[in-house]
């Protein structure tokens, strides 16, 4: 897997700000060079020129939504945490750096390649809140991303970027690292609170973090590419970053491709690039010998894309209505030489073993699931098991269960059994795999 960064020599680089002090040939800058790169000006902007809320209105007009996979606005969530003398403290601010799903691993690109944007990223973003304290809840896996991100971070500190009366500002923050335990379910946002709290990583149900988050103070939990885009609208302002894009939705996206491609991994550009440009510019198409099939356009919990779908943006919107997600923007390819039920085998047995157990459907369901599917791959499946295979997308689907793990993981058995129903036809009529004969 490779990482790829914008060329420009000019670090600064004006039309992807995410990327471009990036390089994974070299060491990431430290905070010396950062700032000679134009680093840490926003947060100077902020705390010494800006009005907490003037930060909030910037990202609401920009358009910034969550790239964790929701898509919601994030200056929608931030307007819902009270800000003023009379409200409760501490504030919290949680940077979900899990990033647990499968294929996708953009967050990871960032914070070993630019940790010191992630940290001027959550001053700027918990100053707009008025958080007191911030987290940053890495996957465990993370080891390179946690050497980088520690060091940033006493960098920060030293330099006075970080405790208190930063700047002389009168604002105060304190970062802390925290590390993942490792189960996927911790990415789940109020999962995640439950979890630097302590206790077992297990969703609350119509959880409300900006009232009653970590400890039951106000909290707000964001994802990492969405808070390293904070800094640059602050800097260059909303008309900029909406025109980055090449749809309504403003700025960039750090996009991905894994799987048979020549050239699989990340690459920032313009929100609402067609996933057909992604996949055969800049992963440069299927290795020799094999052909697209399909694809889960934003992490294993997202519907496939046939290839008639391939000239869609790829944007929050427009999946919607092709009937997939954008999720993370980081694509699965499946090609002609690899079985789709095999695949869909591989994908419910991690949701299964990643349920949290907290809620019936999604605690027998998905094993029951990944059980039928084996049966089927391994030749002994039944012609009505493909009935209730989809009885069972139905009902493990949103409004069913406790979060969104289980819709999620049915996302892709939902659509796979609608595009691939001679595929699972002739793995029951002839008692065994095609691919493996």
């Amino acid at each position: 897997m490779q990482f790829y960064r914008n060329m420009n020599k000019n670090i600064m680089s004006y039309d992807k700000p995410l990327t471009a002090n990036i390089d994974p040939g070299r060491e990431p800058l430290n905070l010396r060079e950062y700032e000679q790169a134009g680093g840490y000006r926003a947060l100077r902007t902020a705390l010494l020129s800006l009005e907490p809320a003037n930060i909030t209105n910037l990202v609401l007009d920009a358009g910034l939504r969550g790239c964790g996979g929701a898509g919601f606005p994030t200056g929608k969530k931030w307007n819902h945490m009270a800000l003023g003398k009379d409200t409760r403290h501490p504030k919290y601010l949680v940077v979900n750096a899990d990033e647990m799903e499968p294929g996708t691993f953009k967050d990871r690109f960032l914070l070993e390649g630019d940790p010191h944007q992630m940290i001027e990223a959550t001053i700027v973003s918990g100053y707009a809140i008025q958080a007191d304290i911030a987290y940053i809840f890495l996957r465990w896996a993370y080891n390179r991303a946690a050497q980088r991100l520690t060091k940033a971070i006493a960098e920060a500190y030293d330099k006075g970027y970080l405790g208190k009366n930063i700047l002389g500002s009168g604002y105060s923050l304190d970062i802390y690292l925290h590390t993942s335990a490792g189960r996927y379910i911790c990415g789940e946002s109020s999962a995640m609170l439950n979890a630097i709290e302590g206790k077992r990583a297990l969703p609350r149900k119509d959880s409300h973090a900006t009232a009653s988050g970590l400890w039951g103070k106000p909290t707000v939990v964001n994802n990492v590419e969405t808070l390293c885009n904070v800094p640059h609208i602050v800097n260059n302002g909303v008309a900029w970053y909406k025109g980055l894009s090449i749809t309504k939705a403003g700025g960039t996206k750090i996009y991905g491709v894994s799987g048979k491609v020549r050239h699989p991994g990340a690459w920032e550009l313009p929100m609402g690039t067609s996933m057909r440009e992604i996949l055969e510019e800049h992963a440069g198409g299927m290795r020799a010998g094999l052909k697209f099939r399909a694809l889960l356009p934003g992490g294993a919990s997202t519907a496939f894309v046939l290839e008639e779908g391939l000239d869609v943006s790829m944007d929050f919107d427009s999946l919607q209505a092709l009937g997939s997600r954008m999720g993370t923007g980081t694509m699965v390819i499946l090609d002609d030489k690899t079985c789709p039920v095999d695949m869909l085998v591989s994908l419910q047995r991690f949701f299964a073993q990643e349920s949290c157990g907290w809620c019936t459907p999604c605690r027998e369901g998905l094993p029951w699931i990944a059980k039928m599917l084996v049966a089927i791959d391994e030749g002994a499946g039944k012609t009505e098991d493909l009935d209730e295979l989809a009885v069972h997308a139905k009902f493990l689907g949103s409004g069913y269960t406790y979060c969104a793990l289980a819709p999620g993981a049915t996302a892709s058995l939902e659509s796979g059994l609608k595009y691939f129903k001679a595929d699972f036809e002739r793995h029951v009529h002839d008692k065994h795999c095609p691919w493996r004969t």
